[in-house]
C-alpha cells in the first residue's frame, strides 16, 4: 500500500490544495517500510489527485480539503483520511497499523486563499452535511 501525506517540515500540511510536498510511504504488514518526500510540481487542487494517482498512491492523509478535491480523489480511487494534524510519520504509521484517528466529515469551504489562510481547523473547515 502507498500512503501520501500532505507534508511540511515533518508535519501534516493543513490545506490539501496548496501543498507543495507530499511524503509518500510504502506500507506492508501493518508497518511503514519506506518514505520519500516528493514535490507536488506546482499542481493544485483537483490536479493533485491525478498527480497522486500517477505515483500509485492508494490513500491520502491530510488536514483540510475542499469538496472538489474530495471528488477528484474519489474518482482517482484514492482513499481519503482528512482532519488529521501532527507528525506525518506518526500518521502514516497509524494508518498502516489501522489506528489512525481522522475526521471523515471535515470540509474546507474557504476558497479566497488570502495570505495567512489556514485550513486545518476551526475557522473555515467544518463538518460536512
Amino acid at each position: 500500500m502507498k500512503i501520501a501525506v500532505t507534508y511540511e517540515n515533518g508535519n501534516i500540511y493543513q490545506h490539501f490544495g496548496h501543498t507543495e510536498q507530499f511524503k509518500v510511504y510504502a506500507a506492508e504488514g501493518g508497518g511503514i517500510v519506506s518514505g520519500e518526500v516528493v514535490s507536488a510540481e506546482g499542481f493544485g487542487h483537483g490536479a493533485l489527485a491525478g498527480f497522486l494517482k500517477n505515483l500509485g498512491v492508494d490513500a491520502l492523509i491530510c488536514g483540510g480539503i475542499g469538496g472538489g478535491a474530495r471528488l477528484a480523489l474519489q474518482e482517482a480511487g484514492i482513499a481519503l483520511y482528512p482532519g488529521v494534524s501532527g507528525s506525518a510519520d506518526d500518521a502514516a504509521a497509524a494508518l498502516s497499523a489501522g489506528t489512525l484517528e481522522y475526521d471523515p466529515d471535515i470540509v474546507c469551504s474557504h476558497h479566497n486563499y488570502e495570505e495567512g489562510h489556514s485550513c486545518g481547523g476551526q475557522n473555515h473547515c467544518h463538518k460536512g452535511a
